[in-house]
């Protein structure tokens, strides 16, 4: 009795490491990092237009940077498979379903600061998943602490910077919706200006197993066959 009770324990352990890595942000391997929140997978380059030698410094006008996204093929090295379906970062209402693009600084309209809506891919990513501070508080008030955390987490070449989103500026068509990674601050930019671009996909791809997973994962198969073999004498 006391050999199934250890192998019932080694497998509870196993499948809690299994949940404890399942946070907001998780590397994947192959330079893609999944968001179980939005169940997104974003390039962990975040500037991989540069990177990859497509672009000579990774900004681009609004155009060229929807071109790239759609027309990007990525070849994961873990897995050994060729994701082509990525996209520009969305940015839907905060309160849907209209826009209102009235600037505040509570986060409670489409432009402004503090935006921490999971319909704003990346507003979500600065102010939730990475933790950072724009330049102004709730208040309308400047933050003195807004550049001190240049958190980047899991990612690389983040630039502090702007980057453009797929979401047209309904009020001018000549416009597109744009998230500034130094600021926090989302607002409209004309799409002939050059800014970065960040490629993300819908889904996940498909998770590897953890090394300390696999090992527990496997004692606790060795301790199912010893609870076995003691069954049979």
């Amino acid at each position: 009795m006391r050999y199934l009770t250890l192998f019932l324990c080694v497998m509870a352990l196993a499948f809690a490491v299994v949940e404890i890595s399942n946070a907001t942000l998780i590397d994947r391997g192959g330079g893609l990092i999944y968001d179980t929140d939005l169940d997104v997978t974003w390039l962990q380059d975040a500037n991989y237009a540069f990177t990859s030698g497509y672009d000579d410094d990774g900004d681009m006008s609004w155009n060229q940077a929807m071109t790239w996204a759609e027309n990007l093929v990525y070849h994961d090295s873990i897995r050994g498979k060729t994701w082509d379906d990525w996209r520009l970062p969305k940015v839907l209402p905060v309160n849907p379903p209209d826009y209102n693009f009235n600037l505040s600084y509570d986060g409670s309209t489409d432009e402004g600061f503090n935006i921490k809506s999971s319909n704003n891919e990346m507003a979500y990513m600065f102010y939730v998943n990475l933790g950072r501070e724009g330049q102004y508080d709730l208040n309308g008030n400047d933050n003195p602490d807004w550049n001190l955390n240049q958190n980047t987490g899991l990612f690389d070449n983040l630039i502090s910077n702007v980057y453009w989103s797929n979401t047209d500026y309904e009020p001018d068509i000549n416009r597109t919706i744009a998230f500034g990674f130094g600021s926090g601050k989302q607002r409209s930019f004309n799409k002939g200006s050059y800014l970065y671009a960040w490629a993300v996909r819908d889904g996940d791809v498909a998770p590897v197993p953890e090394p300390g997973t696999l090992f527990l994962l496997g004692a606790g198969l060795t301790g199912l066959a010893i609870v076995r073999r003691r069954a049979k004498k």
